[in-house]
Formats: C-alpha cells, structure tokens, sequence
C-alpha cells in the first residue's frame, strides 16, 4: 500500500475543492483519507492511498483540474509555491516500496511534462538533479524568477515538460518521499516575529533540530510555527512540540494549541497526546487508523 499527498494552491474555493474530491473518488482502488484546506495559507493537502496505478491515476486527473480551475496570477497565500498543483509526492507505507514511488513519480513527471504541458522538477528520492532534493529548493527562486531560469538557464531545466511555466498553473514538483508529518504549533501571541524567531532557531538548515524544517505565520490572529518533519526517527512531533513550548516561555509567551495537517504514522502519536501536545482529536489524525476505518467502510 502506498500513499499520495498533493498539495494544490487551493484553500478557499469549496467547488475546486470538490473537484478534485469528485476525481480522487472516482477512481477505483483509490481511497481518499484525508482533506486538509487552509483558507490562510490558501492550500490543500489531500491523503490518498492504494497501489500503484489507482495512485497514479487520480494523482493525473486532480494536476489536470488544478491546470484547468487554478490561475497563479491572481492567487493569494502565505504558503510559498511553484504551482497550482504545487507538490505531488509519492510516499510509501513501507520503506521497502520507495522504489514503486520513485518508478510512479518519473512516469507521471513524463506525462504531466508532455500531456499537460507544464514544467515537471522531480524531487525528494525521485531527483535526478543535485538541488533539487527538497522543494524549499527548487522553490527559492520565487515564481517570476523560476520563469527565468527555466527559460534561460540550462541548470535550471525542469526535468518534463516546456521550459516555460505553464501561463496559470505555474509548475509542479513530482516527488518520492517517506511519510512526513507537517504540523504546526500555535502561540498565545499575535507577534509574528516570535514564531519566526523561534521557527529560525530550531529548524535543521539554521543548525536546530535534524529533519526539521519551519516557518512562522500570523495565522487568525495568532504566531503560528509551521513545521515539516521529514523523518520522525530523528524529530518526532513530540521533540518538536517541546523545543517551540521551550522557546516560547523563553520569549515570554506560552502554547496554545498544535495540530496535524494531514495525517501522521501511529507511531508519531505519544501517549496521551491530546494533553501531551495540546492536539484536539488526535485519534482522526492517525494514518493507519483512518486506512483502516476508509478501508473496512468502502468493502463492506
């Protein structure tokens, strides 16, 4: 069993996002676990999981409709990005199956490349180039500036597609990774430059914690600390709840609450972490439980 997470540049419009639902569903074999949309950020993530060829199936379809709905040019959010269909990573269940999604993420790159005509960079496990591991890379550019590197400069060719962003839907980074869990944390603060202080000081390319990679928001009000955790083995949620809970009450301020965009391996769950992490519904928020309920309720 594998697992595909799109994030796509859509967070506020319920008929978009009911597309890609309607095109995540319909696919037989696919099974939906999932949907997270943040207005704020004005992004969605979607957990899907089966074998290979329903994955790959609905992972074209929901690209195809963001190409079609979603049009960069007017699009608003605090979530940096490259595309309407921003990142596509295929991610497995079990670590020996990386080379299933590393074989998927190539063969849907090539047919996004030539079928929709959108430049394709492939990334994580599935790179083919050195920089292009993580998308923060691939992304540091900025949109208009990634536009004139494609076109002009040879290192920076996509590795499908024209070498010129598709007019509204940008470009789309094709990955293979394993399961990482984003989660965010939120201050009992409105200052923005606190969550980003601390985001700074614990994120792994400023010398913080291994895997870890954060930004600070102004999220509803309040300082948010947005976190990927690339590998729980080495940061888990909890490691990571307690590092931001630390250098808040060193900053003067205190943690409200965390949550879970996505889904999360069981094992990230500690016990009692509802109270642990100040996680609201930490249970809905388990990988494999949420498999097993979809699953179980889709064969009866």
């Amino acid at each position: 069993m594998l697992t595909l997470v799109p994030n796509f540049s859509e967070g506020r419009n319920r008929a978009t996002l009911d597309a890609f639902e309607g095109a995540v569903r319909a696919v037989p074999g696919g099974y939906l676990l999932d949907i997270h949309a943040d207005a704020f950020h004005h992004r969605s993530v979607f957990t899907i999981a089966g074998e290979a060829e329903p994955l790959l199936a609905a992972a074209y379809r929901t690209i195809a409709i963001a190409r079609d709905i979603i049009d960069l040019r007017t699009h608003t959010g605090q979530h940096p990005r490259v595309g309407a269909a921003d990142v596509v990573p295929f991610a497995p269940l079990d670590e020996e199956d990386m080379d299933v999604c590393i074989g998927l993420a190539a063969e849907l790159g090539a047919r996004v490349g030539d079928e929709l005509e959108i430049p394709v960079f492939l990334y994580g496990r599935a790179a083919l180039k050195k920089g292009r591991r993580l998308p923060a890379q691939i992304r540091k550019p900025g949109l208009t500036r990634l536009g004139e590197l494609i076109r002009t400069d040879p290192a920076w060719a996509p590795d499908f597609g024209p070498t010129a962003l598709h007019p509204t839907a940008g470009a789309v980074m094709i990955g293979a990774r394993k399961v990482l869990v984003a989660y965010n944390v939120f201050l009992d603060t409105d200052d923005v430059t606190v969550a980003r202080r601390i985001a700074k000081e614990i994120r792994e390319s400023a010398g913080g914690f291994p895997a870890l990679q954060a930004l600070g928001f102004l999220v509803d009000g309040k300082a948010q600390v947005s976190m990927n955790l690339l590998n729980i083995d080495l940061t888990s949620p909890t490691q990571a709840f307690d590092a931001v809970a630390e250098a808040a009450r060193r900053a003067g301020v205190g943690v409200l609450r965390s949550e879970v965009v996505g889904l999360m391996p069981e094992r990230a769950l500690p016990k009692e972490a509802e109270r642990r992490l100040k996680l609201a519904g930490a249970g809905e928020r388990v990988l494999e439980w949420r498999l097993k309920e979809v699953v179980g309720s889709q064969d009866r």
